[in-house]
């Protein structure tokens, strides 16, 4: 499914129209980033967990060379699924 898809269904299954729906969708999205730029977690009960993991700086080869590179540090989100939404996909 893609975010088109996605809004489709929302709007079919809340009665709003699509582009209502669209707006709603963005919003959310864009306040989970945000959220998570700040380092902030972001918890739907229920659904689960957006989180931020910090990648330390690290080494690592470059396969083509095989020479050592040093490897930034970095951000990763990361997203936790809640027992609810473990058990809704096991059905």
């Amino acid at each position: 499914m893609n975010k088109t898809e996605l809004i489709a269904e929302v709007a079919k299954k809340t009665g709003m129209t699509k582009k209502d729906t669209d707006k709603i969708v963005d919003a959310v999205l864009v306040t989970i980033a945000e959220t998570l730029g700040k380092g902030e977690k972001v918890s739907i009960s229920g659904f689960g967990a957006f989180d931020v993991r910090v990648r330390p700086e690290h080494e690592g080869k470059n396969p083509r060379t095989k020479k050592t590179i040093i490897i930034p540090a970095s951000k990763a989100p990361v997203f936790k699924a809640s027992k609810n939404l473990k058990d809704a996909i096991d059905k």
